[in-house]
């Protein structure tokens, strides 16, 4: 799929606008309430149902179909980045009026690291095609990793990434009104939020790892890669305050992901195989997006009965 400069240009400052309407929105410590997150959810979901009708009208059934598979997928592993970033505001005890804004730096970083990645990853891609095969063992391992862990959230707090700026970065205890660093007695100090962000930010170098090698089994154009990549990612925070009261239910998800970890794995090394040996089949792009959508939707309704009895979970956090 070759895509001019100038539309390049445009869905990027398409995109930048829509990052900054949701900086705009986080800009000022406030608690997200669900009417607020319902809202904005709407709007970037829309937002990306009406860029994948373009590219289907535009650029036809193949990169339409190549789009929509890719934004579920990608939606989906990013479903699975709130679950660790509700570990870490838990872990760290963020209140909620500040949450909005630290989940606003882990979407931006996800996005800058996510951007490295896909140039990276087309450039190889177009270079060596075995990085198909690479690609596609590291998500069949992923995926058994994923399983084997049964979805036990890390202690963030003590990652080697938390540790070293505890050690290098002078701290303060004070929150500073949601601010990463201020005054105290003329010296520049970080509060407990830069600590948050920084666990944020070296989830979303695990989670671009995983994510980037998934989007190039679905597609091999970085336009698309980067695209569904950014829709996916625009909103998240929304959806955050939106599903709070539900991810504690999610309790299958982490095993349907593993197993589209895999079942992406196997399709990427096929990918390749059939360019050396074409007798080899390929796994078909509908037959892709029908075992997606079947497998995140059984996984929702086994996890939902699982825990029907289940109480809502009530945190509390130190204003």
């Amino acid at each position: 799929m070759t895509v001019p400069f100038w539309v390049w240009l445009a869905t990027v400052a398409g995109i930048g606008v829509l990052v900054a309407i949701d900086i705009w929105q986080a800009r000022r410590p406030h608690e997200v309430g669900f009417r607020e997150a319902a809202v904005w959810s709407t709007v970037y979901v829309a937002a990306a149902l009406i860029f994948g009708a373009g590219v289907l009208l535009v650029a036809g059934t193949g990169p339409g179909l190549q789009f929509f598979t890719g934004y579920v997928v990608e939606k989906s592993l990013s479903v699975d980045n709130l679950f660790i970033f509700a570990v870490i505001l838990g872990q760290f005890a963020v209140p909620a009026r500040h949450q909005a804004r630290v989940l606003m730096i882990g979407v931006l970083g996800a996005l800058a690291l996510r951007a490295v990645f896909i140039i990276l990853g087309a450039a190889a891609v177009q270079r060596y095609t075995i990085t198909f095969l690479f690609f596609g063992a590291f998500l069949i391992f992923t995926g058994v990793k994923l399983v084997r862990s049964h979805g036990a959230p890390p202690d963030l707090k003590r990652s080697r990434a938390v540790r070293l700026v505890r050690r290098v970065v002078p701290m303060t205890d004070d929150l500073a009104g949601g601010r990463l660093f201020t005054r105290v007695n003329r010296r520049t100090v970080a509060t407990p939020l830069l600590l948050v962000a920084v666990a944020i930010l070296a989830v979303d170098i695990v989670f671009a790892l995983d994510s980037i090698p998934a989007i190039f089994g679905i597609t091999d154009s970085a336009y698309l890669v980067f695209t569904t990549n950014a829709f996916a990612l625009l909103g998240l925070r929304a959806l955050y305050f939106l599903l709070t009261g539900l991810l504690d239910r999610l309790v299958h998800l982490h095993y349907g992901l593993a197993f589209l970890l895999v079942f992406i794995g196997v399709k990427l090394v096929l990918h390749y195989l059939h360019g050396v040996w074409p007798v080899l089949p390929e796994i078909p792009l509908p037959l892709s997006l029908a075992v997606i959508v079947g497998v995140l939707t059984t996984t929702t309704i086994t996890s939902l009965r699982a825990t029907r009895s289940r109480s809502p979970v009530v945190t509390t956090a130190r204003k």
